[in-house]
């Protein structure tokens, strides 16, 4: 008796997955008409036949599940983005799924091309991690018709599901441990604009500052980065004020933070016993790691825990959405902090 065809028989010779080949089966949404009709004729010919048993069957259990992000994140192996993509891959494949990482050039962002992988049909979901430029991302939610989870950023509106660190409030907590620390003149360290989480931690500086009476000056507010390209280069950026220099800075990433105690290291600053600084990520490499930072420890690991869960329970069910769902992170005092007088305290 010759062997039934399956659903992955059409799929493999097609080069597309068992999902698309079931939709296009089944007369979902989500296969473009051209992709819809070859899969029809292919099954024709390889004899195909959908039974009540066929229909019967548990939803798959094992997905392919694109991950797409900006090229600018990742120019370091050892890039944050590269440990959170490698959390996301190993939590991937304890589901009994897969991963597949397209990056995705300025050139490509800028003329709104849709992922490869999208196009092509080879993956079963999408999860877009870290931020693009806001038409970019509505490009994305328009024109995606597959299960998508946005990662590390709310997407353009906010409106689509998403898996985020609990940016404000974790800036707020770093910026308070300042002002607890006696410190009254407290600069910030980011491009505004440049990404959602960058602006989200502003807020919560910003929010800290205002609660303690702090008018910030435009010198105090410093930028790390090409706001599109996200380039950065200490002798282009991280422009040290010229007077009044703060006694503190919350800075919107470890990396930032480096860069800043280098910057001012070179000026004749020693910290902490001149400077103050803390970061965020808790992201620092042994090659950097010369003084202790005190920083906000994203839960990366509980972060791609749920972005998985959320993409597969979608491919599962149609109806699903879990809206924004925010991780909160903790705090870690390290040695790159003095105290330098009484609490300041609440207005």
């Amino acid at each position: 008796m010759a062997k039934a065809v399956k659903l992955s028989d059409i799929a493999q010779r097609l080069g597309v997955s068992t999902v698309t080949v079931s939709k296009a089966l089944s007369g979902q949404k989500g296969v473009s008409e051209e992709m819809r009709e070859k899969i029809r004729q292919l099954a024709d010919e390889m004899g195909y036949v959908k039974t009540a048993a066929r229909e019967k069957n548990t939803p798959k259990k094992s997905y392919t599940i694109g991950i797409a992000v900006a090229e600018r994140y990742l120019e370091e192996n050892n890039s944050f983005y590269w440990q959170l993509y490698q959390h996301v891959a190993q939590r991937a494949l304890q589901r009994s799924s897969f991963t597949m990482l397209e990056v995705i050039g300025l050139e490509d962002e800028n003329a709104h091309q849709l992922p490869k992988m999208v196009s092509e049909e080879k993956i079963d979901a999408i999860i877009v991690m870290g931020s693009f430029k806001v038409e970019y991302a509505q490009f994305l939610s328009r024109n995606i018709h597959i299960p998508m989870v946005f990662f590390d950023t709310i997407g353009a509106d906010g409106s689509c599901d998403a898996v985020v660190s609990n940016n404000m409030m974790g800036a707020y907590r770093m910026t308070n441990y300042l002002f607890e620390m006696g410190h009254k003149k407290i600069g910030f360290v980011g491009t505004r604009l440049a990404t959602a989480s960058i602006d989200d931690r502003f807020f919560g500086y910003l929010k800290s500052a205002m609660e303690h009476g702090m008018k910030t000056e435009d010198e105090w507010l410093i930028d790390d980065r090409d706001r599109e390209t996200g380039d950065t280069d200490p002798e282009l950026f991280l422009q040290l004020p010229k007077r009044n220099l703060p006694t503190a800075f919350f800075c919107n990433n470890d990396i930032a933070a480096l860069m800043l105690i280098g910057k001012l290291q070179e000026n004749g600053y020693r910290v902490p016993e001149d400077v103050s600084v803390v970061g965020f990520d808790n992201f620092v490499t042994d090659s950097y790691n010369r003084i202790g930072l005190t920083t906000y420890a994203i839960n990366t690991s509980e972060m791609a825990k749920r972005v998985v869960h959320i993409a597969i329970h979608k491919l599962e069910n149609s109806e699903y959405s879990s809206g924004v769902y925010m991780i909160a992170g903790r705090f870690i005092e390290r040695e790159s902090v003095k105290r330098v007088g009484p609490p300041v305290p609440f207005v």
